[in-house]
């Protein structure tokens, strides 16, 4: 398992050590003991799961490098992705992980702990609710694999990166159509889009799009805004 992992990641250029792929071996074991009890994925074959959890959260590097002691928040990170990848791959970095189950939290804090994963935490919250805390404007990266549109996900995520950080939304497939659209809607909330990154996972058709948005203004005070109304009521 340790060898498979670190030959896949290796096609991203990613070097593990055996004690990183240890750890994804334990998350994984973890994810799917856990899973029994809590809808963590879908996807539950050991194969399957390091390419489209593990590889594909690392696929990060194809926009960004994450060499860095950067602050990384993950928004609803579900069971864990990719921030948990990023945080194994790449430890320097001190990451915050939220999302709006409290199911959720407790697998990902038990993660924490057996993985002893140092600066990194798991928060019972819900976007709309964070980005008005002492967290706004506090991340130099803020990421996301939640499948909303780029204005609602924007929306909720712009407001928690600090001026001169970055906003990296994992996408399916290709987004012109979906830039296009919202591009207004990024700079209303502070953001301006420099650069996508569209390729396959490794070994796969899967196609992935990554997005770059640098927070070069401040979000208005008012975004977001309450629970519901994003997704309701998308900026254009």
């Amino acid at each position: 398992m340790k060898n498979y992992i670190k030959e896949q990641v290796s096609k991203l250029h990613i070097n593990l050590s055996d004690e990183k792929c240890e750890q994804f071996v334990q998350f994984y074991n973890m994810l799917i003991e856990y899973n029994s009890k809590c809808n963590l994925t879908s996807i539950t074959d050991f194969e399957d799961v390091v390419l489209k959890h593990f590889v594909d959260s690392l696929s990060i590097v194809n926009i960004i490098d994450m060499n860095s002691e950067c602050t990384v928040v993950d928004v609803g990170t579900g069971g864990g992705f990719p921030g948990i990848p990023l945080k194994i791959a790449f430890p320097t970095i001190k990451l915050t992980m939220i999302d709006s189950l409290d199911k959720r939290i407790t697998f990902l804090n038990n993660v924490i702990k057996e993985l002893s994963l140092f600066n990194t935490c798991a928060i019972h919250t819900r976007a709309e609710e964070y980005g008005h805390t002492k967290a706004r404007d506090s991340f130099d990266i803020c990421v996301t694999r939640a499948v909303s549109n780029l204005s609602v996900i924007s929306e909720y995520c712009l407001p928690l990166v600090k001026p001169g950080g970055c906003f990296i939304p994992y996408k399916s497939g290709a987004i012109k159509e979906e830039i296009d659209k919202y591009e207004i809607a990024v700079e209303e909330l502070g953001g301006v889009i420099d650069d996508v990154a569209i390729f396959e996972l490794p070994d796969s058709d899967i196609m992935r799009s990554l997005c770059l948005i640098y927070k070069d203004g401040d979000t208005p005070k008012k975004y977001p805004r309450k629970n519901g109304i994003p997704l309701k009521r998308p900026l254009m």
